[in-house]
């Protein structure tokens, strides 16, 4: 499973907030939900994130082990 909480702990400690990702930088509130409940979201997203936030990938986002995770 992919843990969003990085992002969230990021955004905290930046000058950005849920309203100015969305305003300003044109994030979608559906995108924003998606990382709240760690649902999927795009690698382009991931990477506007971290432009938007000057942050690496290990800064918005994390593996983590779950029986949920599909079998391969």
């Amino acid at each position: 499973m992919i843990d969003y909480s990085p992002f969230w702990e990021t955004l905290e400690a930046s000058d950005e907030s849920w309203y100015t990702l969305t305003k300003k930088h044109k994030i979608s509130d559906s995108t924003m939900h998606r990382l709240k409940h760690n649902k999927d979201v795009t690698m382009k997203t991931i990477n506007d994130l971290c432009r938007i936030l000057g942050c690496r990938i290990e800064d918005i986002a994390r593996y983590v082990p779950s029986d949920k995770d599909q079998v391969l």
